[in-house]
């Protein structure tokens, strides 16, 4: 791809091509860090408004942006004056020298982005899913190991304050012996969303995986919380040792869109999702904890959160960004939020999700349709209430003898070495 971008004009240099350094916001003597954003448009707008704050502030310098298209205006994201504009990520890399990378590109090409941004000396906060395989988690892992940087994960929601203290309940007993671990989400997408990049709703592109789909895209932050708090009782990240999955669609595409899952682990408790994307009423998306002593409800959008003992859920403001983690980490080597380690666990259930049978396609009198073109919304009959009770139980949408539920498709995996 040919280059093309805009240079930093006016820009203070140490002779390097880097800004000359000077006092951070903390009053350190020490460079500002330098941020990149590769894929600066569709959900890289949301990086870019973080970013923004922090730039004003000294807390780094956004020096480069770059996407295949151009770059969309935002009001709460402006362009600073001097910041790069690039098509291609490597020409970005040499031109100015990143210290950090922000990387918000499809699925599959994360990988490949990713050793190119590690190799060339930067940190990365790579969006989820970061990988698509235990084997490219594996090649990952070894850049990272090989070139001694560091590696964030877009699992924003891992930095919750509220699951913090859902955790830190269960490591107190205040649940008693913890019996099973649930999400359940119900959300509406239209037909425009699947229309939003050629990867949506797709298995595939040009052969490649990319695997789009309300498990592997959406509503992936209400499971991987799930694993945080099995890993807390576990005392390490789990290691899947069986993954149960049932998936649906309500429409022509390669995944699902309805899905209920079990994931077995050694030394934890099992992990159900029940969750759909074609849903009645709106379900933010709630993590459930299940213990002898008790249930806990952490609504993981808001972080509302009940526990045992409590009238009813309150609140728990606080979210520690996974941007200034990672520069906090730079700095004074403060542990990762989301390091890449700690996601394996959803990348060894995301491969059985890859490999699985196509999703049951929902349709008839199972479903109603409302709106026209891409404003288009489907809905299944009755689905809401079976996601609950999916959730409340621990059982899968089969097992509660739902009419168009269809046999589960179980994948015993593999120990993993080091597992």
């Amino acid at each position: 791809m040919t280059a093309a971008h805009r240079p930093a004009p006016g820009a203070a240099t140490d002779g390097a091509d880097r800004p000359a350094p000077g006092a951070t916001a903390d009053g350190a003597d020490r460079p500002v860090p330098r941020v990149a954003v590769i894929g600066a448009n569709g959900h890289g707008r949301w990086h870019r408004r973080v970013i923004a704050p922090l730039h004003a502030a000294g807390r780094l310098r956004l020096v480069a942006l770059v996407d295949v298209r151009p770059v969309e205006p935002d009001p709460d994201a402006p362009v600073p004056d001097g910041t790069g504009v690039f098509t291609d990520h490597r020409e970005m890399l040499r031109a100015t020298r990143p210290d950090v990378v922000v990387v918000c590109t499809p699925p599959h090409t994360h990988l490949p982005i990713a050793r190119d941004v590690l190799t060339a000396g930067a940190d990365v906060l790579l969006e989820k899913p970061p990988v698509l395989s235990p084997a490219e988690h594996d090649a990952l892992s070894a850049v990272l190991a090989e070139t001694g940087r560091a590696c964030q994960v877009g699992f924003q929601a891992l930095g919750s304050v509220a699951l913090a203290r859902l955790v830190q309940a269960v490591a107190e007993g205040r649940l008693g012996t913890v019996l099973g671990i649930s999400t359940v989400a119900a959300w509406q997408r239209s037909d425009g969303y699947y229309a939003r990049a050629p990867w949506a709703g797709r298995r595939t592109l040009h052969g490649r995986p990319v695997l789009d789909g309300v498990l592997a895209n959406p509503i992936a932050h209400a499971w991987m919380q799930c694993l945080a708090v099995a890993e807390a009782i576990a005392g390490r990240p789990v290691t899947p040792t069986a993954v149960e999955l049932e998936r649906y669609r309500v429409r022509p595409i390669e995944v699902d869109d309805t899905a209920a899952m079990r994931v077995e682990s050694r030394g934890a408790p099992p992990v159900v999702a029940a969750v759909t994307l074609a849903g009645e009423d709106f379900v933010r998306g709630e993590v459930l904890v299940e213990g002898t002593a008790g249930r806990a409800v952490l609504e993981y959008p808001t972080d509302r959160l009940l526990l045992p003992g409590e009238s009813a859920p309150r609140t728990v403001p606080g979210r520690v960004g996974l941007l200034e983690n990672l520069l906090d980490h730079r700095a004074t080597g403060a542990p990762l939020i989301a390091p890449l380690a700690r996601t394996a666990p959803f990348t060894a259930v995301l491969e059985v999700i890859q490999h699985a049978p196509e999703p049951a396609l929902l349709d008839g009198d199972l479903v109603t349709a409302t709106g026209a073109g891409p404003d288009r919304v489907v809905t299944i009959r009755g689905v809401n209430a079976a996601l609950r009770r999916a959730a409340e139980t621990g059982a899968l949408l089969s097992e509660l003898a739902v009419p168009w539920a269809v046999a589960p498709t179980r994948t015993t995996l593999a120990e993993r070495e080091g597992g």
